[in-house]
């Protein structure tokens, strides 16, 4: 699987405002993600919503996933670059 594959899957099953994966060898991601969703949920629960947006890709094409999520206003108030 590749970073912009991942990204894919990560955008059509969770509303981003903001989605950016990044990996190289096809097992390791790091992503950076933002959704309207992770308003008023813990960052365990943000994490979980990704996870579930991936579904079985976690268990079988993902060996790592290094997540960042964001509100979208946390995402303004970040320096983000």
């Amino acid at each position: 699987m590749t970073a912009e594959e991942l990204r894919s899957h990560i955008v059509n099953g969770l509303p981003c405002h903001h989605a950016q994966v990044q990996g190289d060898d096809g097992q390791h991601f790091e992503a950076v993600v933002v959704s309207p969703l992770f308003t008023g949920i813990s960052k365990v629960q943000q994490h979980q919503r990704v996870y579930q947006a991936l579904g079985d890709r976690m268990r079988s094409e993902v060996h790592a996933l290094s997540l960042r999520t964001f509100t979208p206003e946390a995402w303004a108030r970040s320096n983000h670059p």
